[in-house]
C-alpha cells in the first residue's frame, strides 16, 4: 500500500521507536521544570504570533479565552519534540555503546528513575 503511494522503501525499527519514546518520557519526567517552561515559552508565542493576525481589538479580545486554551494545548504537544530529538540521542548512543538489546532496558530503567525522581519533587514541593 505504501509502496504504491511512494517511489521509494522504508523500514521503521520498532526497537528504535520505542526506545527513543522511553528515552524521551523519561528526560520529560526528569526535566519537568524545563518541559514547563518550554511550554511557556511555546504558549506566549502561540498567543503573540496569533495577536498579529487580528485587526479588531475587539475581535480578538471577544475570543480570547477559547484560543487562549487552544495555543496551551499546541504548545503541550509541540514541547514534546525537543525531548523527542534528545531522546532519540540518548538512544542512538545506548545502541551504539552497548548494543540493540540494551536499548530497551536501559530506557526502561531511566523512564522508572525518573518517575520516581519527578514523584518525589513533586511530594517534596507539596510538603513545603
Amino acid at each position: 500500500m505504501l509502496t504504491d503511494i511512494f517511489p521509494f522503501t522504508f523500514t521503521l525499527n520498532a526497537t528504535a521507536i520505542a526506545g527513543t519514546a522511553l528515552w524521551s518520557l523519561a528526560l520529560y519526567w526528569g526535566f519537568s521544570p524545563v518541559s514547563e517552561w518550554v511550554m511557556e515559552q511555546l504558549t506566549r508565542w502561540f498567543n503573540f504570533a496569533e495577536r498579529s493576525l487580528y485587526t479588531s481589538q475587539e475581535e480578538f479580545e471577544r475570543t480570547r479565552r477559547a484560543r487562549e486554551s487552544q495555543n496551551a494545548f499546541w504548545a503541550s504537544i509541540f514541547s514534546i519534540i525537543p525531548f523527542l530529538a534528545i531522546g532519540g540521542l540518548c538512544n542512538w548512543v545506548v545502541e551504539v555503546t552497548l548494543g540493540r538489546s540494551w536499548s530497551i532496558s536501559i530506557g526502561v530503567i531511566v523512564a522508572i528513575l525518573c518517575g520516581v525522581y519527578e514523584l518525589g519533587r513533586r511530594d517534596s514541593r507539596q510538603n513545603n
